[in-house]
Order: C-alpha cells, then structure tokens, then sequence
C-alpha cells in the first residue's frame, strides 16, 4: 500500500524531538545540582514532561504518515507506550545523577533506554488496529533498534557531562546537543516507520480514529507548551537554588569571617587568648595521653610604651606586626604563636623533650627580636622579657601555666630585661606581692592616703634653707610608710603616674602659696608625664588654680626624660621655662650625654646624684667626678646642688670645693609641712630658718 508524510508534521516531531533533548539536558543539570529529597522530585517531574515530548514525538511523527485509508488507535496500547516513555525517560534522569557514569554502567544503560524506546515505538505502532496486521523489514527493525541503543549512550553521555555549569559555552554545547540528539531520536522513529509493511486492502476495525494532521498539531504544541513550562519551571528553579547557596555561602563566609575574628587578633592575624587557651587545652589533653612535655613562653616587649607613646600607635602596630612576623619565623610551625593585646605575646611550644630545647628557643626569640629594624625613617633596637612555664613540673591547667609563665616574665623584668627566666616556686611570693601592692596602689589616691614630705635645700656659705624639695610617700593602712622607690616604678607601668604626679604638683603648690617665706618648691617630675597629655598646660593651670608664683616652682628632671624622645622633650622644656618656672637636672652625671645635654638646654641648676656623694669618703674616683661637675657648672655658671649629704665630712668636702647648696640627712629628713612650719611660715628668715653647719677648713 502506497504512502507518503506530512512534511509539515515531520518539522514539527523534529522541533518536539529536539526541546526534549534540551529540556532533558537541563533536567538532568538540574537534578544534579539539587538535594537528594529535590532531585527525587524533579526525576519524577522531568520523567513525566520527557516521556510525554518523546511520547509526543513519535505520535506527531506517526500522525504524519499518510496511507489511503483512515487509522484507528486502540486507546489502551497507546497509553502503555507512553507509560513506558515516562519509565524509560525517569531511568535516563536517575542514571545520569549519580557521581560516576562507569563505561559498563553507561553501555547497560544506553542497551536498557534505547530498547525501551524502540518498545514504545513499537508497541505505538501495535496500537493501530489495522487488519491485516503490520509487518516488519527484520533489517529496518533491527537498524532502528542500533539507533535507538547509539542514540541513547550519546544522550546519557551528554547528560552527564553537560549536567554542570551555566557558561554560555556551556548553554551552546547544550543545544548543539539537543539538535543532535533530536537528529537520533527521529532518526530512529522514522527508521522504525520505514520498516512497516502495511498490506493491499488493509482496513482498521475498531479502535478511535483521528483526524491526522489536526490531532497531530495539538499534540505538538501541547507537547512543546509542557516542554517549555518544565524547562522555564526547572531554569527558574535553578537560579533560586543558585541565589539561595550564594547566599548561604556569603553567610558561610561571614560566620568564617566571625569565628576567625573572635580567635584571631585583628592587628598581627595571630590567634588571640581564646584561641591560644583552646590550643593549649588539647596539648594537656595530648600530653596526659603520651607522657610528653611542653612549654609555655609569655613575651612581653621592653619600653614598647615608650616607643608607642614617641612614635605614635601608626608605628607602633607596625612594629608590633614585624615582631609577630618574627616570632612566628622563629617557632616551629606546630607550634602557637598568640598576642593577648597590647605588647605580650604567648607561645605554646608542642613535644620538647627537655627544658633546654625552650631555653635555645627562648634564646633565638632574644636574639632574633634584639635585631635592628626601621619604622619610618627611625631606626629602633627592641628587647623582650620572656617567661617560662613547663608541663607537667610548673602546673597541669592552661591557667596555671600562663600564670606562672607571666610570673617568671616579671621576674625578667625585674632582673634587668632582655633576657628569660624559668619559673620557680619562690617567683610566686614575689609576684603576689607586687599584684598587691598595685591592687592598693590603685585606690591609694582615691582613699587620700599619699602625702608630701618637704626635705629642705640649704645655702652651703650661709647655711639658709632657700628652698625644699617636695617628696611623695604613701601611709599605707597596714604596711605603714612606703617609699617611692617600691611604689613609683609600679605606677609608670600601670599609668597610675599619671594621676598621682599630677596631685604631687598640685599639693605642693598649694602647701607652698600658704607660706609667707617665700622659698622655692621644687617637684620631680616622671618620664610618663612627659609623654601624656600637655604638661605646659597642666603647670600653668595649676599655677593659676593654687596662685603660686611661677619663680616659686622648680621642676626636676632625670636624664631619662631627655632619652627617650630628644627633641620634643626640650621643647616641652623650654615651654615650661617660658611660664616662668625653673628647670633642674637630676641625678646629673649616671648618663653616658649629660654634657650634651647641658648644652642643648639651659638647666637653672644641677643636682650630683647622690652615689657619687655617699662614696666621697673612700673612692678617689666618685671624689674626681665631683669636683669636675662643680668645676663645670661654675664654667657654665650654673647653680650646682649636691643630694645625699649625710656626713660631716662630706659637707667639708663640697664646701672646699665651693658647692653651692647640698640636701640630705645631714642637713634635714624628708618631714611633713608641719615640721618646718616655722620656717616656711615667716616673711623674713630668722635664725631658725639657718641651720648650722659645721665646716673644717681643707688644706
């Protein structure tokens, strides 16, 4: 029986066979690219809306052929075929998203899809209730079939490797494989139809016939229409899930970014306490395992405030930066290197088999932050404390370790800096001690307990007290009395001297503008106050507040003040000369530049340190240095006073050699106000303002 094909029809299974393919393609990206829960639902979506096109496909294309007599189709056989395109097409989805597609796995695959297409092919083709039945060319049949298996390797291929992506690259492979493999499926079909053998005089009985080119049409754009809603539905789809791990991994990255932040200092990217405690916990954790040992290092700079307070913080974090850069290049990388703020940095060095393996450690962390380097045009030279702890002799807990690391950190401190010390049990008397003594120095000025003692300054030649020097001493409710030289070194390091100066030098010009004796205060003033807040400023205005005459306040200062930071601290010196007030150099001659500093700075009197004083009597040299200072200063014709005179005889050596004024035990204790009442509080100098002094005449 003679036929032919509807060409219009034809484009049309092409055009639906070639949406599925792509539809395919992205339904099998999309199934990859879901949760297990969600690609079971999108195989059973894409199942459906393949094995309908394909389904549709082959019925557009089966429409299309055109024979003498109307065609009926039995409606239950029709429905089974596409039953199995939806099986068939849902096996396709299922085997492509896994995370291998083996070459065996694949062949079974391909032998498995393309006989179940060619059994919907076929068995659409039993559904025509034509008699005599259909034969077939064996050829054809089995040609079809080699199609059908060929063309779906290459689709299952291509499902998997297209699967991931979204490039343009990408989006054009994919339709240049949905042509292709559009190309087979049809390929195969009408391979299928050319092998049907319809006889002379068939009729259909039965069954429902259908107005071919009509139904055909409506089939194709149903088809196409499911086609394109699912691959809409499915691209959507993708680009929400897509929005949706953005986001979630934008939050991913923001809670790294907050987890790294809350154990990471932000300054040098070390870890922080946190961090350094949680490492620390498992190294016991390990050690209590295995039996080893380890080492805790607590480092803490020298002068780092100095330098920070000098330099300004710019510089100061970047050299906090360059030693952390240092420290971590001096460890071994399973080792911890951690900042805690400020300028202390802790160390956790992992399985040392002997306390000696942390000395050497200890000793290149000395010897490589003693090593020069330059912030900004200046070069600085930094040294470091370093304290150690070991497990398990120094303590089994994190905090019992870094306590007693920190302790033997003071103690390095304490004995000179620039060095390392191992902790002992007799460090820790020492450091309670000193925690408690600034705990009280804390609420010392608050609770009123400082007080100013006056030591008086007398006139070598006529023995007139012209002036005091006025003394800090802290009446503590249980240690008594407490000396400067326990407390004050605390305070700088505390930022407590701040405070606590400024009170001395308001006290004492307060106490002085009472009296009607006109004598001179004078107030040693610390290298802290140099370096915080405006000091011209502060004198001025408590000149103003007390209504002391500048000429009545004399400042002392320690070469130390002029060390740290030269120039900016003769300015702050010569501002302060400028209010009126008097300049002096205490402790002269213990600096290596005292001389040059005379120069630079015109000193309204210097005070020999003491040490020199106290030797006079036996030590030749001490003799020398004090006679060349008194020489100097009357060649400079400036006033020279000599501090720590308790002898007669070293009176009798200062008066041969022309000392101006001297101060000591000899001359009067540091006493409160009270005790000199009567010679502060006259407006003349009456004989109990002289103080005797006996001189023998020098040879």
């Amino acid at each position: 029986m003679s036929s032919n094909y509807n060409h219009w029809l034809v484009a049309l299974s092409l055009v639906v066979a070639m949406v599925v393919s792509y539809t395919a393609l992205r339904l099998a990206s999309r199934v990859a690219g879901s949760e297990r829960r969600g690609a079971r639902v999108w195989v059973g979506i894409g199942a459906i809306a393949m094995g309908i096109g394909i389904w549709s496909m082959h019925f557009v294309g089966m429409l299309a052929f055109d024979l003498p007599i109307s065609l009926a189709y039995d409606v239950a056989t029709t429905l089974a075929s596409l039953a199995v395109a939806i099986v068939v097409s849902g096996f396709a989805l299922a085997i492509t998203s896994g995370g291998r597609l083996t070459v065996p796995r694949l062949a079974g695959a391909a032998v498995f899809m393309g006989s179940g297409i060619a059994a919907m092919h076929y068995m659409g083709m039993a559904a025509i209730t034509v008699l005599p039945g259909i034969s077939y060319d064996p050829f054809l049949v089995a040609l079809s079939i080699l199609i059908a298996i060929v063309a779906s390797f290459v689709a299952l291929w291509l499902f998997f490797q297209l699967r991931e992506g979204n490039t343009l690259l990408q989006q054009v492979k994919r339709i240049g494989a949905a042509v292709v493999m559009g190309l087979a499926i049809s390929g195969m079909h009408y391979t299928g139809m050319a092998a049907s053998r319809f006889a002379s005089g068939s009729f259909c009985r039965g069954g429902v016939a259908l107005q071919n080119n009509w139904f055909a049409a409506a089939i194709g754009v149903f088809a196409l229409g499911l086609l394109v809603v699912t691959l809409v539905t499915a691209v959507y789809d993708a680009h929400l899930q897509s929005r949706a791990r953005v986001q979630a991994l934008r939050l991913e990255q923001a809670n790294a970014e907050l987890q790294h932040q809350a154990t990471h200092d932000a300054l040098t990217g070390l870890p922080n306490r946190l961090l350094f405690v949680d490492r620390l916990g498992r190294e016991i954790a390990h050690a209590e395992r295995d039996g080893h040992k380890f080492a805790v290092l607590v480092v803490d700079l020298d002068r780092f405030k100095v330098i920070n307070d000098s330099l300004g913080h710019g510089p100061g974090d970047q050299l906090l930066i360059e030693i952390a850069r240092r420290l971590s290049s001096t460890v071994r990388s399973a080792d911890t290197v951690a900042r805690t703020g400020g300028d202390e940095f802790l160390l956790l060095l992992t399985d040392i088999r002997e306390a000696s393996d942390a000395a050497v450690t200890a000793a290149k962390i000395i010897s490589e932050l003693g090593k020069s380097l330059d912030l900004n045009g200046t070069e600085l030279q930094t040294t470091a404390s370093i304290g150690v702890s070991l497990y398990p002799v120094d303590g089994s807990d994190s905090d019992t370790l870094v306590a007693r690391a920190d302790e033997a950190m003071y103690f390095a401190k304490q004995a000179g800096r620039n060095g390392f010390h191992f902790f002992n049990p007799t460090m820790s008397v020492f450091s309670r001690e000193r925690l408690d003594l600034e705990r009280d120095l804390r609420r010392a000025l608050p609770m009123k307990q400082f007080e100013v003692h006056y030591q008086p300054k007398v006139d070598v030649v006529t023995g007139r007290m012209n002036s005091v020097e006025a003394l800090l001493r802290w009446r503590h409710p249980t240690r008594g009395l407490v000396g400067p030289l326990e407390f004050i070194p605390i305070a700088e390091e505390t930022g407590l001297m701040l405070p606590i100066g400024e009170w001395v030098l308001r006290e004492a010009c307060r106490e002085a503008a009472r009296w009607s004796n006109p004598l001179r205060v004078s107030v040693n003033l610390s290298p802290v106050q140099f370096r915080h807040g405006d000091l011209p400023s502060l004198v001025h205005a408590i000149l103003l507040e007390t209504g002391l005459p500048p000429a009545r306040l004399e400042l002392e200062v320690t070469e130390g003040v002029l060390i740290n930071d030269f120039e900016r601290t003769v300015s702050i010196l010569r501002r302060l000369k400028s209010l009126g007030v008097r300049v002096a150099m205490d402790d002269f001659g213990t600096g290596y530049s005292s001389l040059s500093y005379l120069q630079a700075f015109p000193f309204d009197k210097i005070k020999i340190d003491q040490r020199f004083i106290c030797n006079l009597e036996h030590d030749a040299q001490s003799a020398t240095i004090v006679r060349a200072v008194i020489g100097l200063a009357r060649g400079l014709n400036i006033p020279v006073l000599a501090e720590g005179v308790e002898t007669q005889a070293q009176l009798n050596f200062l008066a041969a050699e022309h000392c101006d004024k001297v101060q000591g035990f000899l001359i009067g204790r540091p006493e409160p106000i009270s005790h000199y009442a009567k010679c502060v509080g006259r407006k003349k100098a009456a004989p109990a303002d002289v103080i005797p002094l006996r001189r023998q005449s020098v040879a």
